[in-house]
């Protein structure tokens, strides 16, 4: 079998992510400056937004602890087709409360995509070799949207016209990925070899789960306000360019990590992560500067998704002594995480009229999961 036709199930599972995460997730990121701009949203109710979205992403990882490999396939398409209409509506002028409603409709999607694309490739398609590649689609989503967004900009587009390119973007990647989904068949002796993270001794799962969730907390500050944090600190570096480091940080690194998961195996592995994690998260209060805010995009966006490339292929691994679906439990309590975040951050912002606080509370949160791996 050509090396083409083995990546090929790992690309589009990777096309399902970076529609569901990179599109449907975190494009509102890069567009939440000029909708605050515009005056369609104001910074509360941008936060409001992204705390529905991330209560939407639990929704959605709570309806899919039932979901199993054989329907994955068709969860994939779902959640493709569900996030293209959510960007495509909110092209169109709305109130507020509209705009925060589709947001968490959006926010379960994002989740089923997660759930299915790995049940998808991981367990129908045994192609645990995927894993980085299927992985790195988030970061690849990231910052394509990002430079999209940038496009428009250029273009003259307002946030409505924005949100229309997403969604044509979405669906023509969508479409490029359903053929594969839909005639989804049995994996093949090629992709039933695994590499040795996949074999690795399982840890304990409850201690995983934990550390998933406190990760979720502790990323998601960062990845909320980080273009709102360099327009407003720096205007004349383009916000929208830091965040596609973000995502050009994300995507490589799936790489890393799954290579660096292989040698060092998943306790050493999580705790370098979440160590490098908490100094990107912290930088922009250490460092002010266009070169700390860059530099915390690449140490963030470097490592949020290498958190999830080392911690659900070991979930997959905690499953057969947890006896439940240890992928969707992950999803759900990285949700919770991100819920409080925003809501933490919003608080902390009020008090101090600065996002500092914030970052450093969520870099204490990624400290404390390192200190909870010595459970694992």
């Amino acid at each position: 079998m050509s090396a083409a036709l083995r990546l090929r199930p790992a690309i589009e599972a990777a096309l399902i992510l970076a529609i569901g995460m990179g599109f449907g997730r975190f494009a509102f990121t890069a567009i939440y400056p000029h909708m605050v701009e515009e005056g369609v949203l104001t910074l509360r109710d941008g936060s409001l937004a992204a705390s529905a979205n991330y209560a939407g992403y639990l929704l959605g990882a709570i309806l899919a602890v039932r979901a199993r490999a054989r329907s994955a396939h068709r969860l994939c398409l779902w959640s493709v087709a569900g996030t293209v209409l959510c960007l495509g509506v909110l092209a169109s002028a709305m109130p507020v409360w509209l705009i925060v409603a589709v947001r968490g409709v959006a926010g379960v999607f994002s989740a089923l995509s997660m759930v299915a694309a790995s049940l998808w490739l991981l367990e129908q398609r045994r192609h645990a070799r995927g894993a980085p590649l299927l992985y790195a689609g988030v970061g690849v989503g990231i910052a394509v949207s990002a430079e999209l967004l940038v496009l428009a900009a250029h273009w003259g587009l307002h946030s409505g016209g924005m949100w229309l390119l997403l969604a044509g973007a979405a669906l023509l990647a969508g479409l490029a990925a359903a053929p594969g989904l839909a005639a989804s068949g049995q994996a093949t002796p090629a992709d039933l070899a695994t590499p040795a993270a996949a074999s690795a001794p399982p840890v304990a799962p409850w201690p995983l789960v934990l550390i998933y969730g406190l990760a979720g907390l502790g990323y998601i500050v960062t990845a909320t306000y980080l273009p709102v944090l360099v327009q407003s600190a720096l205007p004349a570096l383009n916000a929208a360019h830091v965040w596609a480091v973000f995502g050009l940080g994300a995507a490589p690194s799936c790489f890393l990590w799954h290579r660096l998961h292989a040698r060092l195996g998943t306790r050493r592995a999580l705790r370098l992560n979440l160590l490098l994690q908490a100094l990107g998260v912290a930088l922009p209060v250490l460092a002010p500067s266009a070169a700390g805010y860059l530099l915390s995009a690449v140490l963030v966006g470097g490592t949020f998704v290498g958190t999830v490339t080392i911690a659900m292929p070991a979930a997959q691994r905690a499953a057969v002594r947890a006896g439940t679906n240890m992928m969707a439990i992950m999803t759900v309590v990285y949700g919770v995480g991100q819920i409080i975040g925003p809501v933490l951050a919003e608080s902390l912002h009020a008090q101090s009229h600065s996002f500092n606080s914030a970052l450093l509370a969520a870099a204490g949160v990624l400290l404390l999961a390192v200190v909870a791996s010595l459970r694992l």
